[in-house]
């Protein structure tokens, strides 16, 4: 895939791939987009000590970064799974500003996310256990593992497959009870998929440049 770097509203970086045209976060703020969807939304709403995430689309490694930021600060240990059809090239990896931005404290903890080894899970601190998986979700099935789910898929244009209702009913298969699923889509038709597939739908205010989140 052809991809390159740009620079979003907030200053941090997000990689804009033609193949899909579009890019991998908003333009209006690539972490202030994360952070708002995936860690306010979703990590710090649940309030435990212990839990399983699953991400569908690690991309940039973002939210994972994040995320672990996040569990070291909380001391909240988390497993961390993140399926990825599409890896973006690691020269492109290394000029993403996220590092700089996010924390002074553990400045290689992004290079360490990105080098661990696809397929096998790898503890990047005391609270975070990352599994990256190489693989396309739609061959993939869950057993009801997940407390969490960042669903950070390209958008219901750029490709539709994944926001259908057998996508939506794996999702749902793979969250425990009580579990949650966090987008930054509020599409009609994404909302109406969600609750036809066994779903509680709740709109949220959404980040800069959206008006809602679900």
């Amino acid at each position: 895939m052809k991809q390159r770097i740009i620079t979003t509203t907030d200053g941090s970086h997000s990689v804009y791939t033609e193949e899909f045209n579009e890019q991998y976060h908003s333009v209006h703020g690539a972490i202030t987009e994360s952070r708002h969807v995936f860690i306010d939304a979703g990590l710090r709403y649940l309030r435990k000590d212990k839990f399983r995430i699953l991400e569908i689309g690690f991309g940039t490694g973002l939210n994972a970064f994040l995320t672990a930021v996040e569990a070291s600060k909380q001391k909240i240990e988390i497993l961390y799974d993140s399926i990825e059809k599409y890896p973006i090239d690691t020269l492109l990896v290394s000029e993403l500003n996220y590092p700089k931005i996010i924390t002074d404290d553990d400045t290689d903890l992004f290079c360490r996310i990105h080098q661990s080894e696809w397929g096998n899970p790898a503890r990047l601190s005391n609270y975070f256990v990352l599994k990256k998986i190489k693989n396309d979700l739609l061959t993939i099935d869950f057993d009801g593992f997940y407390d969490l789910i960042y669903f950070d898929a390209f958008s219901p244009e750029a490709q539709p497959e994944m926001w259908d209702a057998k996508i939506m009913r794996k999702m749902c298969d793979a969250l425990i009870t009580g579990g949650i699923l966090v987008t930054y889509c509020s599409k009609g038709t994404v909302k109406k998929v969600l609750r036809e597939t066994g779903f509680n739908v709740k709109r949220l205010p959404g980040p800069p440049g959206k008006w809602q989140m679900l």
